[in-house]
C-alpha cells in the first residue's frame, strides 16, 4: 500500500516521468473523468435547487480544500476559533468525524465544559480541535444538517465552522475558505484516482476566499482571478511528552530521534523537524488516520531501539499513551501563521455578519 501511495504522490507532485507511468496516468484518466463528471452533475444539481440545501439559522463558514489528502486545516478551524473568540464571537465546529467508530446521528465531542468523546470514536481531527479549544462546542455527524439543529436549539454560538465542507453541499454557508497547498495547487490538474482532486478545477469558482498553505509569497498575488491569502504551517518552539510534561524544543536537538506519522503528508512533518535543526535518525510514515496497534507500536518500539527518543505530529498524539513505549515520545504543537491575517478576519466578519 505504500508503494502505491507513493506512486501516486509522485504522479500528482512530479507528473509522468516515464513510459511506465504515462501508461499508468492513461489507464486511470478515465475514471478521474467518470468520478469528476459525477461531482460536476452533483453540483449542477445543487446549483439549479434541484437538491435541496439546508439554511442554517447561524452564520456558516465552510473551511474545505480541493485537493485529498493534507493542506492544513486543522490549523486554520483552530486559528478561526480563536479569533472569533477574540471578536467575542463563539465558534462551534461540525465535523463529519472520518476515521472514527462513532455510527450515531449525531455525536458530541464536547460542549465546551470537557471532552466527552474518545479520538477512536470521534477521529483525530475533531478530538484535537476539542483539546485545542477546550470552552468550544464540536459536534460529529454524517449528515451535517443534523449537528447544525443541534446547536441551533441550544442557542450558545454565535458562528458555526463546517470542517472539511466544501464539498458537503447539503448545507449553504455564508462563506467558502478553501485551502490550497503553494507547491503544487491543483496537484497535475485531474480528480481523483490519476491526480489528488476531488474536483474539477473549475469548483473554485464556488470559493469566496483561497488561503494558500506552505507559502511564502507576496499576497499580491492571485489564483484564478481571486487574491490569495498565505500562511506557513510553524512548529512551536515547545514539545510536548505523552505524559503532558513540555520542554524547550532546543533540548531536542542533538538527540537521534524516531519520527513517525500517520498523515496524509508525513514527509511535510519530516521536513518542518529537520528545518527547526532536529536530527531525524529514522523516519516511519503510515496511512493517514492510523490506529496504532499492537503490530505497528511493535514495528515503532524495535526501530526506536538506537535512538534516543521518538516524535510525532500532534494528531498521532492523542491517540497513543506513554506507556506503548519504552523511551521517551514527543510531539510538537502546529500552528499557522497567515499573512494580512488582520485584513482576511476583517473580510470574513463582514461577509458572515453584514
Amino acid at each position: 500500500m505504500s508503494r502505491l501511495l507513493a506512486i501516486h504522490r509522485s504522479l500528482v507532485k512530479q507528473g509522468a516521468r516515464n513510459l511506465w507511468e504515462k501508461l499508468l496516468l492513461l489507464l486511470l484518466l478515465p475514471f478521474s473523468i467518470l468520478y469528476g463528471g459525477v461531482g460536476w452533475i452533483r453540483n449542477r444539481c445543487y446549483d439549479s435547487n434541484v437538491f435541496p440545501a439546508y439554511q442554517a439559522h447561524l452564520p456558516v463558514i465552510s473551511v474545505g480544500n480541493l485537493a485529498a489528502g493534507g493542506t492544513g486545516k486543522t490549523p486554520v478551524v483552530d486559528w478561526l476559533v480563536k479569533e472569533f473568540g477574540n471578536q467575542r464571537k463563539r465558534a462551534a465546529i461540525v465535523s463529519r468525524g472520518y476515521a472514527g467508530s462513532f455510527n450515531g446521528d449525531v455525536g458530541i465531542v464536547s460542549r465546551g465544559d470537557g471532552i466527552l468523546m474518545s479520538p477512536a470514536e470521534c477521529g483525530d481531527e475533531p478530538y484535537l480541535l476539542a483539546k485545542r479549544n477546550p470552552r468550544c462546542s464540536v459536534i460529529i455527524a454524517k449528515k451535517r444538517i443534523h449537528a447544525m439543529k443541534v446547536l441551533e436549539q441550544h442557542e450558545e454560538s454565535d458562528v458555526i465552522i463546517l470542517d472539511d465542507g466544501f464539498q458537503h453541499r447539503a448545507v449553504k454557508r455564508d462563506v467558502d475558505l478553501v485551502l490550497l497547498d503553494a507547491s503544487r495547487p491543483l496537484g497535475n490538474g485531474w480528480p481523483l484516482p490519476a491526480g489528488n482532486l476531488r474536483e474539477f478545477p473549475d469548483a473554485l469558482k464556488r470559493a469566496d476566499f483561497i488561503l494558500m498553505s506552505r507559502s511564502k509569497l507576496p499576497t499580491s498575488d492571485d489564483f484564478m482571478g481571486y487574491k490569495v491569502y498565505n500562511s506557513e504551517h510553524q512548529l512551536a518552539d515547545i514539545a510536548v511528552d505523552l505524559d503532558g510534561d513540555r520542554v524547550p524544543v532546543d533540548q531536542l536537538k542533538g538527540l537521534k530521534l524516531l519520527a513517525f506519522a500517520g498523515i496524509a503528508d508525513p514527509e511535510s512533518f519530516f521536513s518542518s523537524l529537520e528545518k527547526i535543526g532536529l536530527s531525524l535518525t529514522k523516519r516511519l510514515s503510515f496511512t493517514d488516520h492510523t490506529e496504532y496497534r499492537t503490530q505497528i507500536l511493535e514495528q515503532l518500539n524495535k526501530a526506536a531501539m538506537s535512538v534516543d527518543a521518538l516524535i510525532t505530529t500532534e494528531k498521532d498524539a492523542v491517540k497513543l499513551a506513554a506507556d506503548m513505549f519504552t523511551l521517551p515520545c514527543y510531539q510538537i504543537p502546529m500552528d499557522i501563521n497567515i499573512d494580512n491575517s488582520t485584513e482576511l478576519m476583517e473580510r470574513l466578519k463582514k461577509r458572515l455578519w453584514s
